[in-house]
């Protein structure tokens, strides 16, 4: 029993990575048998696949495991409860052994029936006498752990000599000098192009070119056969859906056969509908990778007029902002938003990999979605999209109405919308707007039908969720089209009706395609793309790449020259702007669009963006909400010391992965000292006052401490201010080289577009998030209160359009202040230091003023700012005197 006391009592390690290696263990010697000590060590039993694969890996000696012997306890066998007791027992073997083919090598009695073959061809001298070997032992007393035993982990024969790898000189020449079988990698790699339609030969010809190329095989995957190619491709030619002609029976049987690609199944039952969730391996690695302190984003509603169980994809964003899916939902449409049984599968299933993972924020675009579902599983921010009800508004816009009433129509939606969102109107203002209109019975008819039962939910949901920014719509809609091009392609439309199809496209034909968008050498394909194939930019990285001067406002519009073609865009600034594009005609937000709102914003000629307001809004209320309770606000204060030290030891990182810009800046934020420090890289350092900034603000609002509190309890904002003022909270930064280091920026990022490239949706790598920093209805209180603009409300006309000038004299009078915030600063000079207060006068008189903030258009991320969750991301600016918006703030609620 002692041995067993110190077995069960030792650690079960975790390693938060995507495999594990026997190095990344820390092995114990307890007593075996025949007195030896057995080296062995305890891991999660669901990641016993993740040890076998890293194993495999050894650089030093590659090589693959396979399963030699098996004994299992079936569950429902009746069994004595001891602490030895074993529900499974798995040997596992370096496939260069046991058994030794080599001259003079010995095989095992049962292994007296192998014939050698008359040609070595295929895998010579794969069976070399390798000792190495280890147990995996699953114990009754704790069946979710997993006993590894690895007495022999050296790869020799019974001499003790290296019979494989690079070590063995005799191997040299041979496959012996590699794993015997091809990885992983590659294999999707075929699996993917033959799916997609490429023909074996090109797919060897392509594979003997590159190894040509690198003069001779030097790993595994060089040896890539074509009879490996022409099997795979001949067991998927001859695979079929169709494994029963009853549906149900059909789906039961694939995912009998597919355990690894679910991670939930629920048949129809008395209590619960049909729910089946498909997660491939890669895209696992994909939701560890992106969203761990990053976005996870919700298309929830994909086929819902043609499939008979609607699909529902979560996205999270690689590094060019794209939206990946890493899973797939199917269920009924009545069932597509109770969430919370298959979420919190999909969590456990995460957090087996990586216990750390922790997600920053979820994006839905659904009113109804369960929202506390998500709080509860993920604690996180829950942020609200607007992509579906926009395109759908727009497409119908454009279908129904003739270019003159499109024009006035989206207009006024988009003034609905935006007022809503800064808690300006209420329904009455979509009341108004069905009188206004009321001639226009073709699209009002629709209207009516299918949105004014649904207004209701959407106003709540907009007024208290942060709203998710335009460039994660943009991502969000080209996976949305990318999705309908790959999948619904069939000729026989009647398979739509089948779930059993559906479930095996999505895990063959769309997931390889999706695979395939990730790959860097598809481009030597290119012969075979399809219109499934459509990948390349969004539309927000496409705006990008418009020059300005390829920009002309005239007459309300704006006329877009992109590739010598000239478009134009009518309701500029608008959320629901129109282009005569056939991107934009199709319902969808392009790029010309997205273009003119960044001039815009830029010139100062619109109101802020809501997710810029409604930061302005979060921070409004924390600056004039300071704790009362000394110890919380030095809580308070340590957070932000922690954040700071988080984003500079990120940043640093990112430094060493993008190209320095010499004119790229960055503001330091400095608490004890109240500056801002502008630091550029020709080492040019101006110091602006962070503390009269505050007192602008401060000052210039409207309603702050003295018409929330007593007069006798004004002071204690102030006072609040200059205690953190007189604290010691925020590090300086990383040194690098002898000076502060300095930001790196990305030369496809203008800085009109206000891009951060390490925007949340990017996954910042290492970022911990800080919980319980803003109160859960920080977000809500105070709704009458915020920024300037609250009060300046732009109220339509009696026909229901609104007046350009009307807006252009609203924002010139008061919204200056808030509009000023999203200009930038082109360089650090003197000059500029002038110009870091809060102006009163119009904007169009200040020259590019250093902002606070910027739009939080220009992130996938910011919205979260003012949510009630808890993950924490500041991000600083590409640009001089900014600080970026990827800040999250608030608790969970």
């Amino acid at each position: 029993m002692a041995r067993w006391d110190a077995i069960l009592s030792l650690p079960v390690q975790n390693p938060p990575t995507l495999e594990i290696s026997s190095a990344e263990l820390v092995w114990s010697k307890v007593e075996g048998w025949h007195d030896k000590l057995d080296r062995v060590a305890l891991i999660p039993y669901a990641r016993v696949d993740d040890f076998v694969r890293g194993e495999s890996n050894n650089k030093e000696c590659p090589t693959r495991f396979h399963v030699e012997a098996r004994r299992r306890r079936s569950p429902s066998t009746p069994f004595k409860q001891k602490v030895d007791g074993i529900l499974e027992y798995i040997l596992y073997w370096c496939s260069f052994g046991p058994d030794d083919h080599r001259k003079g090598g010995i095989v095992r009695p049962s292994r007296t029936t192998y014939v050698p073959k008359k040609k070595n061809a295929g895998r010579p001298n794969t069976k070399r006498g390798c000792i190495c070997h280890f147990i995996v032992k699953r114990l009754i007393a704790e069946p979710s752990v997993a006993l590894i035993i690895y007495n022999d982990d050296k790869h020799v024969d019974k001499k003790g000599l290296p019979c494989h790898g690079p070590q063995d000189k005799k191997a040299a020449g041979t496959r012996a000098m590699f794993a015997p079988y091809i990885s992983e990698d590659l294999r999707l790699r075929v699996l993917s192009l033959l799916y997609v339609g490429v023909s074996v030969e090109t797919i060897m010809q392509r594979h003997n070119e590159s190894v040509e190329r690198q003069g001779g095989p030097c790993n595994r995957d060089d040896l890539l056969t074509h009879r490996y190619v022409r099997r795979q491709e001949r067991a998927i030619r001859r695979s079929t859906y169709e494994l029963d002609d009853d549906d149900a029976v059909s789906i039961s049987m694939w995912v009998e056969s597919h355990q690894n690609l679910v991670f939930f199944y629920e048949d129809f039952s008395d209590s619960n509908p049909f729910t089946l969730g498909i997660q491939t391996e890669w895209q696992l690695q994909q939701m560890i990778r992106f969203g761990n302190s990053g976005m996870l984003a919700s298309d929830s509603r994909f086929g819902t007029n043609k499939l008979q169980y609607p699909i529902h994809s979560l996205l999270v964003f690689n590094l060019d902002k794209k939206a990946i899916p890493v899973a797939w939902i199917i269920a009924p449409k009545f069932s597509s938003l109770d969430a919370h049984r298959w979420m919190r599968a999909l969590y456990n299933r995460v957090h087996t990999k990586d216990p750390t993972w922790k997600l920053a924020g979820f994006i839905v675009d659904d009113p109804s979605y369960d929202v506390l579902a998500i709080r509860d599983v993920f604690q996180c921010t829950v942020m609200i999209s607007f992509w579906r009800i926009r395109h759908l508004w727009h497409k119908n816009i454009v279908k129904c109405l003739e270019t003159d009433m499109q024009i006035k129509i989206s207009r006024r939606l988009g003034w609905i919308v935006d007022n809503i969102c800064r808690h300006q109107g209420s329904m009455s203002l979509f009341e108004e707007f069905m009188e206004d209109f009321i001639d226009e019975s073709k699209f009002m008819d629709y209207f009516k039908a299918t949105w004014h039962p649904r207004i209701g939910t959407w106003i709540n949901a907009l007024q208290t969720l942060p709203l998710a920014s335009q460039e994660s719509c943009a991502a969000m809609e080209f996976y949305h089209n990318q999705l309908k091009i790959r999948l619904l392609n069939e000729k026989d439309i009647c398979v739509y009706q089948r779930a059993d199809w559906l479930v095996d496209k999505l895990g063959t034909k769309v997931h390889s395609y999706f695979w395939l968008d990730e790959y860097s050498e598809k481009d030597d394909f290119a012969r075979y793309w399809k219109n499934e194939w459509m990948s390349g930019l969004t539309s927000w990285r496409k705006a990008l790449k418009i020059p300005d001067t390829d920009v002309i406002m005239e007459d309300g519009c704006a006329k877009v020259t992109d590739q010598d073609k000239a478009f134009v865009v009518w309701n500029t600034g608008s959320m629901l702007s129109i282009c005569n594009c056939s991107w934009a005609q199709d319902g969808n937000l392009c790029e010309h669009i997205l273009k003119v709102l960044s001039i815009c914003r830029k010139r100062g000629s619109i109101l802020p963006s809501v997710t810029l307001f409604q930061y302005h809004q979060a921070l409004n209320n924390m600056l004039h909400c300071p704790p009362f309770d000394s110890f919380i606000r030095d809580h308070a204060v340590s957070l932000a010391v922690s954040v700071q030290k988080q984003l500079n030891t990120l940043l640093d990182k990112e430094s060493d992965q993008t190209v320095m810009d010499p004119n790229e800046k960055r503001i330091i934020i400095d608490i004890p000292q109240e500056w801002f420090k502008v630091v550029s890289t020709n080492r040019d350092q101006d110091l602006v006052s962070k503390k009269r900034v505050i007192n602008d603000i401060l000052s210039e609002d409207d309603n702050g401490c003295e018409d929330r509190n007593n007069s006798n309890d004004a002071p204690g904002c102030a006072s609040a201010m200059n205690d953190i003022a007189d604290q010691e909270v925020v590090d300086h930064g990383i040194a690098r080289n002898g000076k502060l280091f300095e930001s790196a920026g990305e030369d496809s990022l203008p800085a009109d577009m206000d891009v951060d490239p390490s925007s949340t949706c990017v996954n910042p790598p290492g970022l911990d998030p800080v919980d319980d920093t803003v109160s859960g209805d920080a977000f809500q209180e105070n709704k009458e209160r915020g920024l300037a603009t609250i009060g300046n409300e732009i109220s339509a006309s009696e026909n229901g359009a609104l007046p350009n000038d009307k807006i252009e004299e609203n924002i010139s009078d008061k919204g200056g202040r808030d509009c000023a915030m999203d200009v930038d600063t082109p360089s650090s000079t003197t000059e500029d230091v002038k110009h870091c207060e809060i102006h009163q006068n119009g904007v169009n008189e200040v020259p590019r003023v250093i902002s606070c903030t910027k739009d939080a258009d220009s992130h996938l991320s910011p919205p979260s700012t003012v949510t009630p969750a808890q993950p924490l991301a500041l991000d600083t600016g590409e640009n001089s005197g900014t600080i970026k918006e990827d800040v999250y703030l608030g608790s969970n609620t």
